[in-house]
């Protein structure tokens, strides 16, 4: 076993005056990340923001202990999912009356999916990327047996050739703007377009942008969006999820999932459905106050905060760890994943080694959270509310020194079913 190189004195200088001149440094008192550790898997499980506890402790203590069933009222849990889906709207570049929050990121997706469907009645076919995420490629099957349709996988660089032959038959396009394993960030204003001048509709899962860059889906003219509460908006683990429908849509929007919230009288308990006006419609159970509150808390994390300002802090941390992999990593086996173009770069950095999952867990140990995905991939999720530049070269050094000093074990034995 040889003894590590030094930390190169440049990169070290570099990441103080970065971190130095950030305007967005005081963001990261909002967050109560643990002493000592160094967290880069906030693209999987955001961290606590310290809006969280007094507000649950709130929730739990008096609205529920104290004021009970009147809390519906007196303490607007009727109205959360709109007001919580409004400020994740502000989020996504969307007006208000356009977003709800609730339910799950799979039972949203689900609506989404097949209300657009619903849209393009005459069309037979679901476009859906072969590397997104497996609920995506999962839900997409499902809809497709309920509706007849049939599902094909075409990569977004491949999007514009096959809309050129079968776009008139495609019904919707189902794509994400970030690869969640990769990191690559792909352009939703010319995918939108693409499907939009064949006829079809335009669906983006935002689990992987959504806090962590400008998306102006007005703008774009998304048709329907979806995402998670739990990755860079940290509303806590299994967080509602949230649903967009451009308003040009509202009026003929009919849902897989007719629930009773979802009811133009929800109390009247009439025996036919008649969906509510807007964007309520797409409401569908009671919704899970405890987890919904707790987003809604979490989400004042971005009080007064720019996201043009979080974009260009997440291009500076993901690139200056680029440059650390390049200096540091590269000369001990691994290789970049990531596109190093910005405009082609979400909020993380893939790194590929054969020993990924031994590595992250020998990281973990010396206080170092980043996550794995089978087989090769290494991610780093950067958060610019509360990452700094120092801590992506401590894990980079880190990560050179258990590689370059073999302290790993290569096939760690497992801990849980959680990798």
């Amino acid at each position: 076993m040889t003894t590590a190189p030094p930390a190169p004195a440049a990169l070290c200088e570099r990441a103080a005056q970065l971190d130095a001149d950030d305007p967005l440094t005081y963001l990261r008192e909002r967050f109560l990340l643990p002493p000592g550790v160094v967290y880069l898997d906030g693209n999987s499980l955001g961290p606590l923001p310290a809006a969280v506890p007094p507000v649950l402790s709130d929730v739990v203590t008096r609205q529920w202990g104290t004021d009970l069933i009147g809390s519906w009222n007196a303490n607007g849990w009727w109205q959360a999912p709109l007001r919580v889906g409004d400020a994740i709207g502000a989020l996504i570049g969307a007006a208000p009356g356009q977003t709800v929050a609730g339910d799950s990121t799979s039972v949203q997706l689900f609506t989404a999916l097949d209300a657009a469907a619903a849209l393009r009645p005459d069309r037979p076919l679901l476009v859906t990327d072969p590397e997104h995420f497996p609920t995506d490629r999962y839900l997409a099957d499902a809809v497709a047996r309920r509706r007849d349709l049939e599902v094909r996988r075409v990569p977004p660089a491949a999007l514009a050739d096959f809309l050129a032959a079968e776009g008139h038959r495609v019904a919707v396009v189902s794509y994400s703007p970030v690869d969640f394993r990769t990191g690559e960030l792909y352009d939703m204003r010319a995918l939108t377009e693409a499907a939009h001048e064949a006829g079809a509709l335009a669906l983006w899962d935002l689990c992987h942008a959504a806090g962590a860059l400008p998306l102006d889906v007005d703008t774009l003219g998304v048709d329907l969006a979806v995402g998670c509460g739990y990755k860079f908006l940290s509303g806590g683990p299994g967080a509602p999820a949230f649903l967009y429908v451009a308003r040009r849509h509202h009026a003929e929007l009919e849902t897989p999932l007719p629930g009773w919230t979802g009811h133009a009288d929800p109390f009247g308990m009439g025996g036919d459905y008649t969906p509510a006006p807007g964007i309520a419609r797409a409401r569908i159970g009671t919704p899970p106050i405890l987890s919904l509150l707790a987003l809604e808390a979490a989400l004042t994390a971005f009080d007064g905060v720019d996201l043009t300002q979080v974009r260009t802090k997440s291009l500076s941390l993901t690139g200056f760890f680029l440059r650390c992999t390049q200096e540091l990593l590269i000369p001990e086996g691994f290789t970049t994943v990531t596109p190093a173009d910005p405009d082609r770069r979400g909020s993380q950095v893939t790194l590929r080694h054969p020993h990924a999952h031994g590595l992250t867990v020998a990281l973990a140990r010396r206080g170092v959270i980043a996550d794995m995905r089978a087989p090769d991939l290494v991610r780093f999720g950067v958060n610019a509310l509360y990452t700094t530049h120092q801590d992506l070269l401590k894990a980079a050094l880190f990560l050179r020194d258990i590689a370059h000093e073999a302290t790993y074990d290569p096939t760690p034995p497992a801990v849980g079913p959680v990798t």
